[in-house]
């Protein structure tokens, strides 16, 4: 897949086609996963409702302007902020969005997080799906 800038916008097609590519990555197999948003109206469109329950993903929305309600995420954007962004400079958006991708792959493939008993989320969303497995197989 060819590396694209940045969206400059947010209307839905951006979040449908994050939405898209995480459905592919896991094979298709996300019926029951919660998505958990802000109240953006891209989240609250008809167009991504639609995708949603073309999935089977159930749509969570947090409270308006609590921060709490979506810790997890303001947490994930602090460490983006932090430990990539701070200080940093780019000459294009092209190369912004590599960097990106690249961060956003080693914090979910490598980091080690303290709230999922020190593994990383892929390892915490793997070993979460193969306990599912067993439970619904016994």
């Amino acid at each position: 897949m060819e590396a694209q800038a940045p969206g400059d916008h947010m209307r839905t097609r951006l979040v449908a086609d994050a939405l898209e590519a995480a459905v592919v990555t896991r094979g298709g197999r996300v019926d029951g996963v919660i998505f958990h948003s802000d109240r953006g109206s891209q989240y609250g469109s008809a167009e991504f409702a639609s995708l949603c329950r073309r999935h089977g993903i159930r749509r969570s929305m947090g409270k308006v302007g609590s921060s709490y309600d979506n810790a997890a995420a303001e947490s994930f954007f602090a460490s983006l902020k932090r430990e990539l962004m701070h200080g940093a400079c780019w000459t294009s958006r092209s190369q912004v969005r590599l960097e990106v991708f690249r961060w956003i792959s080693f914090y979910n493939v490598r980091r080690r997080h303290s709230t999922l008993g020190y593994l990383s989320p892929i390892q915490f969303e793997q070993q979460t799906a193969a306990s599912r497995r067993i439970t619904l197989a016994a």
